[in-house]
């Protein structure tokens, strides 16, 4: 049986993503390798249309959080002072990352149901001059999708740098390249972009980069070594080879598939599938309309059922679904409508939910 993963990430690969992924024995330190690594760095930026001359990508291995961390300990330089927004698990983990690297941080806590409180950010921001701000761009704790637009005007306003974790969002969400505020973004292979674990990146302003942190905080994870090498046709440690093979078929893939637009329109029409089966049944979503990601939705366990036994009957019927996390682990359950789902798909787990649900 093949399992179709509704968890948010890893995702059902396509099988050209899959044959890519194992198509060449590649040494990283030969020409093809190089050749294969621009090919993929300039096709992340043609993702969202940003200008080589202002931005570039920089690829790693590892996870989302990789780049994460990555991105953080590397974009802030020794003196900077980061306004951390928290609304669930990701946003926590900025702040703890700004802690283990010793980072001056202060964090804007929110309940992991909420929205961003927009007007509490500003007044941390004019108590403080802070530098930079990081924030997660889709929350996947609860689904939500924070308005980044809305921070990237307060950073601009403040003269803060932003930075967001993409890791949930970056392939299906817009993202606001053409504010000055923005830094840089983290982000994976193995979401939105439908590649295979195991490959990370960030896409950082050149700007950005050329201000890093001196002296690094990290060796491997110090993202001005790793774009230095890779501008120069190299590479500093071994690289996510087969992760690089099927994340340039990936890219060519979403883009023969319309980009990230597309894919918007096309998780969304399948979120609203599911939602609508749900709802049939008595299943409420978590959010309210519209304050959810097109990525992920997450709904509230209806009475007399537990995730274990929904999980399992899914899991029966060849589909995986995702448990709530902390304090919500026994309310909610999250549904992700990423990677090759396909109309066959759709119909089988439309059935599935139905019979889940109807007992």
């Amino acid at each position: 049986m093949r399992y179709i993963l509704l968890n948010p990430g890893p995702v059902s690969l396509s099988e050209g993503v899959r044959k890519a992924a194992v198509s060449s024995d590649l040494c990283h330190r030969e020409p093809e390798y190089f050749q294969l690594q621009e090919r993929v760095r300039l096709g992340l930026l043609d993702v969202y249309d940003c200008d080589p001359d202002e931005w570039t990508a920089v690829l790693l291995g590892g996870s989302g959080t990789t780049a994460l961390e990555a991105m953080l300990s590397s974009l802030l330089p020794r003196d900077s002072s980061l306004l951390v927004i928290e609304n669930g698990v990701y946003g926590e983990r900025i702040s703890r990352i700004a802690q283990i690297h010793g980072i001056d941080y202060q964090a804007v806590k929110h309940e992991w149901i909420g929205a961003i409180d927009s007007e509490r950010v500003e007044a941390a921001l004019a108590g403080r001059a802070f530098t930079h701000v990081a924030a997660v761009h889709h929350e996947t704790t609860t689904g939500r999708l924070n308005d980044v637009n809305k921070l990237a005007e307060l950073c601009e306003r403040h003269g803060a740098g932003l930075m967001l974790d993409a890791v949930s969002s970056f392939g299906a969400e817009a993202i606001p390249f053409d504010s000055n505020a923005l830094m840089g973004c983290a982000a994976t292979a193995n979401k939105c972009l439908h590649g295979i674990p195991g490959l990370c990146f960030a896409v950082c302003r050149i700007s950005a980069l050329e201000k890093a942190a001196e002296p690094p905080r990290t060796l491997y994870m110090h993202l001005p070594l790793w774009r230095e090498k890779q501008d120069s046709q190299t590479t500093p440690f071994t690289p996510s080879v087969n992760g690089v093979l099927a994340l340039d078929k990936a890219l060519d893939e979403l883009a023969g598939q319309g980009g990230w637009r597309a894919r918007h329109a096309r998780y969304t029409q399948l979120a609203g599938e599911v939602g609508r089966a749900l709802s049939r049944h008595g299943v409420e979503p978590l959010l309210s309309p519209g304050e959810s990601s097109c990525v992920l939705h997450a709904y509230l366990l209806p009475d007399g059922k537990s995730y274990d036994r929904i999980h399992d009957e899914l899991k029966q019927r060849g589909f995986i679904i995702y448990a709530g996390q902390g304090s919500l682990v026994a309310e909610m359950f999250r549904i992700s409508t990423m990677g090759d789902i396909g109309h066959y798909d759709m119909e089988r787990l439309l059935a599935a939910l139905h019979a889940v649900f109807s007992r």
